[in-house]
């Protein structure tokens, strides 16, 4: 290599060096996203501490979830079974950590009315962990002799083969009352349908918007969206729990102020005529990353 060769090589090295170093601290036109960050890592932070320093958190009445106990009463009965379906999605899905949330108080109201439960899995993690909240119910209920684990079992990881075989079972034992919680593309209509033809109470809840409209017009409750997920906090009542739940509406209610604040302003930009103060709104709203 030639003096010359090594000199140009160092010469681009230091230029790729006052580039890097020239780089900004922040990423242009983020502004939002920073904000909205830290407004809503305060408001949670701050529900939880108040929930643990004893502060009320009043968490609306959830229908759904207070028909469990007339649900599974109804099924006991009538010596009929009740099935719980955690949805298709494996545990790395949040919709089915919070179906097998949900499940664990399902589990322990069966317990205590002694009723018979079944619940038909598509994933084997699904399985294990249904089975361990189950387990747990049981033992909190006071009854870990009326545990069966064969009752908790693992299908097919195929859509169809697991809907196909979870209808035949509802057809042949035709439980009184179903449970839909967790992720559901095209199998929750068929699932809604078979239930509603064999006379079952139904609750489903889930947050894929697209199967919504058939869990509204087939079961008798449905947790929409976000009341799946706050499902927990309202059963467990745990001050951690409810405190993220009273952190994220506090965060949605600064959001909303903020918007309310810069339509006003804008319009009153518009309305004034004004152009330092239309002007300094634009900038404002680029620097927000909403655009010139």
């Amino acid at each position: 290599m030639t003096f010359a060769s090594v000199a140009l090589v160092a010469q681009d090295a230091a230029a790729a060096a006052s580039a890097e170093a020239a780089k900004p601290l922040f990423v242009e036109g983020r502004g939002a996203i920073g904000l909205a960050l830290l407004v809503v890592s305060a408001a949670i932070v701050g529900g939880i501490l108040w929930a643990r320093s004893g502060g009320r958190v009043t968490v609306r009445r959830m229908a759904g979830l207070d028909a469990v106990d007339e649900a599974v009463g109804r099924a006991t009965e009538m010596g009929r079974p009740i099935l719980y379906v955690p949805g298709i999605m494996d545990m790395d899905n949040i919709m089915t950590v919070a179906g097998v949330t949900i499940l664990g108080h399902v589990a322990r109201t069966v317990a205590e009315y002694d009723a018979d439960l079944e619940v038909p899995t598509s994933r084997s993690i699904v399985m294990a962990s249904a089975r361990s909240a189950v387990q747990s119910a049981y033992l909190a209920a006071g009854r870990p002799d009326g545990y069966n684990p064969d009752r908790i079992y693992y299908i097919s990881d195929e859509q169809f083969a697991y809907v196909a075989a979870t209808s035949g079972m509802m057809a042949r034992r035709r439980p009184a009352a179903c449970f839909y919680f967790g992720c559901f593309f095209a199998e929750s209509l068929i699932l809604a349908e078979n239930g509603n033809a064999i006379g079952a109470i139904q609750i489903a809840g889930t947050a894929e918007t697209a199967q919504l409209p058939f869990f509204v017009a087939a079961c008798d409750y449905t947790l929409i969206g976000e009341e799946f997920f706050a499902a927990s906090a309202y059963l467990s009542g745990e001050p951690d729990q409810l405190g993220t739940l009273l952190g994220q509406d506090l965060a949605k209610a600064a959001c909303w102020l903020a918007v309310m604040a810069a339509a006003v302003a804008g319009t009153i930009a518009a309305l004034a005529g004004n152009e330092s103060f239309a002007a300094g709104v634009a900038a404002l709203r680029q620097a927000m990353g909403g655009g010139g």
